[in-house]
């Protein structure tokens, strides 16, 4: 270990205990020994001492033992005429840095509670989000366990060059880490300089602004701590566990651009405890040994183009991307990316134009391997807010290829072309939405790079299954309109699969986890006699999704005891919900409206709203555009359905879940719904009246009111005394 570096690091340590002791003993004189301190929202106190050393740090008070234990690890200062074996010292004296920084910053939270923003995302007036809550911790660090994101990079300052910050940090983000960035160099912080650069800043980009000084490098290794304890099932108190979980599991390192300080060197001797090497641009000392780090621990003098290389590689990180050619980034990173009004170019689909998106299977013979057809305008034929109708047709053929994988391998579009930076996708089916912003035109964004990106991923993601892949696309109306009517018999056809299966057949369900990335807390639970609500999966989508990908978005769910078989609750649904969703929703009821309904992300087909004074539930679907009963459109129910949130009387559904036998059985089925666009009771015309002859009730249908009966409750309400709707006569479902 360098003398240099070790004896910086000491001398860094010890100006931060003793900076962090000042500031304890101040705040102890203000606020007294039995103030609680704590960092916001979490249940693991100040998670870097509750891991290592097992201690809940709740009152000022319980800090004085921990600043003891940070004078216990902290050696003396290196002197010229004294030799020691440095690197044990400078570890410890790291490790005290790091219980010394959690204290400091904790006791800046009491002392100046605005001081982060306690957000996702940055605020127009400040960038510096602060410590993870566990809302945040939650959603994101299983990330860390499933490989979606295999470490994170913890920037200390910033190149001087905007356009190299921004360069690196994308680089960053293609390798799918996460990037925390903390202090400044000669004044320039990195977050400021993405900005200036107009990059999305916040947790669902991995752009992570923790903080405006060197003490919250502590954030990140907390985060890091927190993961161990949450889904590595390592004790608090197991230091070593900890530790070797993090450099096992947790491909982390440190990137430090500008001059080194003391208090640096601090940070970085605690990090090489967990495993995290340095890696900087400055002229320092060098540490290429191996020892605690899986190689070097601390490599310099990287040049900015070489510097995220050289990091993935010194840190032992095995990235496999496969290169997508398109001019634009590709990767997880940007699934969450918002394509918001003031970067709009243009947009597809979503009601705005005609859209659709279908898989089919073909015969080998049918098909060239890697061929993309654009019919109709590309993007560089328009001018910005010129909304194009969009048709997707994916042809793929295979030896091992069955119809049944189809609907799998299509709902696979929605996270793909999410991958791309710039391009927003939301829906489905004949729901889809694209949003393409400017920043991808820019870059020379064209509809055949769509079909590049599924052509390429399919093929990565299928191989097992596929052996060709082409890809249509369409901009005409009339060849939209051709797909449209293609891929409405082929949804037909899969809707009918299901035959005579029942939810009480079966004692498996299935789960859908795919748009998390949108609603982090949203579990769609797929039955055989309810479809998830985007219309795109059944039950058997789901088996066969499980049996392509095991450790899918589509996993099965033993039903369990029922709890209550009218509300479609079981126990094991909700140990599930439960836990895939990270606690946010605990219990979730199959058949209800109103009790524990089911959450929705925002791909939904409709959404169901009650309506109290009609004593009945509305059904609007996406394309519909008019005022609704409830005096909110869809756009406005959509705030009110999705985002993962659990919204008594509100609820997103596919359209053929109007047919089921299980439709809001808890609030007394299809009778009382009343009242649904006209457009999809024209849809859904045969299928409802069949239904309402099924319960006994063939007049129900014309008892349904629509838009041309009215769009108010008053004028509703009227239509159904007219007509002696079963819901006036049905108990209150409020």
């Amino acid at each position: 270990m360098s003398k240099i570096i070790c004896s910086a690091a000491i001398r860094g340590a010890h100006k931060i205990v003793d900076m962090a002791e000042e500031k304890f003993e101040a705040a102890l004189q203000k606020y007294g020994a039995d103030q609680e301190i704590s960092f916001p929202n979490t249940a693991y106190f100040l998670p870097v001492i509750y891991s290592m050393l097992g201690a809940k740090v709740e009152k000022l008070g319980d800090m004085k033992d921990i600043f003891l234990e940070c004078r216990k690890l902290m050696p003396d200062l290196v002197t010229d005429n004294v030799w020691l074996p440095y690197l044990a010292p400078a570890l410890d004296a790291g490790m005290a840095t790091f219980f010394a920084e959690e204290m400091y910053e904790s006791i800046r939270y009491l002392e100046q509670p605005e001081y982060y923003t306690k957000t996702e995302d940055p605020t127009d007036s400040n960038f510096w989000l602060g410590a993870a809550d566990d809302v945040i911790f939650r959603k994101r660090g299983v990330e860390f366990v499933d490989g979606t994101a295999p470490g994170f990079a913890a920037i200390m300052g910033s190149p001087a060059d905007k356009d190299v910050a921004s360069r690196i940090a994308l680089e960053l983000q293609e390798k799918n880490l996460y990037i925390f960035m903390h202090d400044q160099s000669n004044g320039i912080n990195m977050p400021q300089q993405l900005v200036n650069n107009n990059v999305q800043l916040g947790w669902n980009t991995r752009l992570v602004p923790f903080g405006d000084s060197y003490t919250t490098a502590v954030f990140a290794i907390g985060f890091a701590c927190r993961v161990a304890m949450a889904f590595g099932g390592i004790k608090p108190g197991d230091y070593k566990g900890n530790l070797i979980y993090n450099k096992d599991r947790t491909f982390a390192f440190v990137m430090a651009f500008g001059p080194v300080s003391d208090e640096w060197y601090a940070n970085a001797a605690g990090a090489i405890n967990w495993g995290f090497p340095t890696i900087s641009d400055y002229d320092i000392p060098e540490v290429l040994p191996t020892g605690i780090c899986t190689y070097e621990h601390v490599v310099s003098n990287v040049p900015h183009d070489e510097i995220v290389q050289k990091a993935i590689e010194v840190r032992g990180l095995k990235v496999n991307i496969a290169k997508i050619d398109i001019p634009m980034s590709f990767g997880p990173a940007f699934e969450g990316e918002r394509i918001r009004k003031d970067d709009l170019y243009m947009e597809c689909g979503g009601g705005r134009t005609s859209g659709v998106e279908v898989l089919v299977s073909k015969d080998m013979n049918e098909i060239t391997d890697g061929e993309v057809i654009l019919e109709g305008k590309d993007i560089s034929d328009i001018s910005q807010g010129e909304n194009l109708p969009l048709a997707i047709l994916v042809e793929v053929a295979g030896r091992e290829m069955q119809s049944d994988f189809e609907p799998i391998l299509e709902r696979q579009f929605h996270h793909l072309i999410n991958y791309v930076q710039g391009i927003m996708h939301i829906g489905q089916r004949n729901i889809m939405w694209v949003r393409i912003g400017k920043a991808a035109v820019e870059k020379g964004f064209s509809f055949k790079h769509i079909g590049k990106v599924l052509h390429g991923k399919l093929h990565q993601e299928f191989g097992a299954i596929l052996d060709k892949v082409q890809v249509k696309i369409y901009t005409i109306q009339e060849k939209v309109e051709e797909v449209k009517e293609l891929a409405k018999g082929v949804y037909e056809e899969r809707d009918k699969r299901l035959g005579s299966m029942t939810d009480e057949t079966e004692e498996v369900f299935y789960s859908c986890t795919l748009c998390q990335s949108f609603a982090p807390s949203h579990v769609c639970v797929i039955t055989p006699e309810r479809v998830g609500m985007c219309g795109a999966y059944n039950w058997l989508d789901g088996k066969a999704s499980y049996q392509i990908n095991p450790t899918g978005p589509n996993q099965p769910i033993e039903k369990g005891e029922c709890v209550d078989a009218e509300l479609g609750a079981f126990a094991g649904i909700n140990d599930f919900v439960n836990q895939a969703s990270r606690g946010a929703v605990p219990e979730v009821s199959c058949y209800s409206l109103m009790n524990n309904p089911m959450t929705a992300c925002g791909c939904f087909e409709a959404i169901a709203a009650m309506l109290p004074q009609c004593n009945g539930i509305m059904v609007v679907n996406r394309d519909y555009m008019g005022m609704t009963p409830s005096g909110m459109k869809f756009t406005s129910l959509a705030g009110m359905a999705g985002g993962g949130a659990q919204t008594p009387g509100f609820m997103g559904v596919s359209k053929h879940y109007l047919t089921s036998a299980k439709l809001f059985m808890a609030e007394g089925g299809l009778e009382r719904v009343v009242w649904l666009p006209k457009m999809l009771k024209e849809e859904l015309k045969d299928k409802l009246i069949a239904r309402c002859e099924a319960i006994g009730m063939p007049e129900l249908f014309d008892m349904i009111a629509d838009e041309e009966v009215g769009t108010s409750e008053e004028e509703v309400l009227a239509f159904l005394k007219e007509k002696g709707h079963p819901a006036l006569e049905m108990e209150t479902a409020m």
